[in-house]
């Protein structure tokens, strides 16, 4: 088992290019939010935003749209019920994450159609949330993207019913042939044939809409780090060590304070991908 520390993901993350442009760091859809859960989808989009993808979308509920610009300027809008505009668009972006507050009716059973037969073989798709339970139980069509789970304890019971036959997590998620990152405490990435053990985490940090801001940080790193898995680890690495940091002076730490805190830790590391950390 490797572990996740500031030495295994020194290198994921470098300097931006002097010539560097948007498109250059990653194009992130994320389709999450219902009318009940629209937090979900604009703390995603937080994430995503602050890691420093060069260019997000959230694809939600209309009923959010007026909040996530309040909140989130930074970050473009799509009316997810306009199913149409959504098969257009989705080939269009490097990487998609969808589930968050997606809710599990007729709608979001819908938009994991529309979303699992889209995606193309070049795109990585994560799936989280609700969009983990949809992905369990119903008989959707299976992604040509490269697959990525990030489910907590109980959705990751609904995924293991899928692989009866796996004798461990690592065998699961090979015969689900995906990623997958199993939220908790110590939080482990089940990666091919090898599993990696964060180190970070708090108690503080257990609170509302976490999951999300996680999966959003994840999203917006995948492209921006030398691989896909890098961009996975990196994320799981800053959500937490942010986390902790922020835990030594407060009583909780909300998502939204680690999501701000993302350029100023990953402008450190990224200095440091020059000089190895020792």
């Amino acid at each position: 088992m490797k572990k996740i520390t500031p030495k295994s993901i020194s290198g994921f993350i470098t300097k931006r290019d002097d010539e560097g442009y948007k498109n250059l760091y990653g194009k992130v859809l994320i389709i999450a939010g219902n009318e009940m859960y629209g937090g979900a989808g604009i703390l995603a989009a937080q994430g995503s935003v602050y890691s420093g993808a060069g260019l997000t979308t959230l694809a939600s509920h209309p009923v959010n749209r007026s909040a996530l610009h309040a909140r989130l300027p930074e970050c473009m809008f799509l009316d997810w019920t306009n199913h149409d505009e959504l098969v257009r668009l989705l080939p269009t972006f490097d990487t998609v994450l969808v589930g968050p507050g997606l809710g599990l009716d007729g709608e979001a059973y819908r938009l994991m159609e529309i979303v699992l037969s889209g995606v193309k073989k070049e795109q990585n798709l994560i799936i989280d949330g609700d969009g983990i339970t949809l992905y369990a139980q119903e008989d959707l069509p299976k992604p040509h993207a490269a697959l990525f789970f990030t489910p907590h304890a109980g959705e990751w019971k609904r995924l293991v019913n899928c692989t009866p036959d796996a004798e461990n997590n690592l065998e699961c998620a090979e015969l689900l042939q995906a990623v997958v990152i199993l939220k908790g405490h110590r939080t482990k990435v089940y990666a091919e044939d090898e599993i990696w053990l964060n180190m970070y985490g708090s108690a503080a940090m257990a609170t509302g809409g976490m999951g999300d801001t996680l999966a959003g940080i994840i999203a917006g790193l995948m492209k921006q780090a030398s691989t896909p898995l890098g961009g996975v680890l990196s994320g799981v690495f800053f959500h937490s060590y942010i986390g902790d940091t922020l835990a030594k002076k407060r009583f909780i730490v909300l998502p939204s304070d680690i999501a701000k805190e993302l350029p100023y830790y990953l402008k450190i590391f990224s200095e440091m991908s020059d000089t190895p950390y020792p």
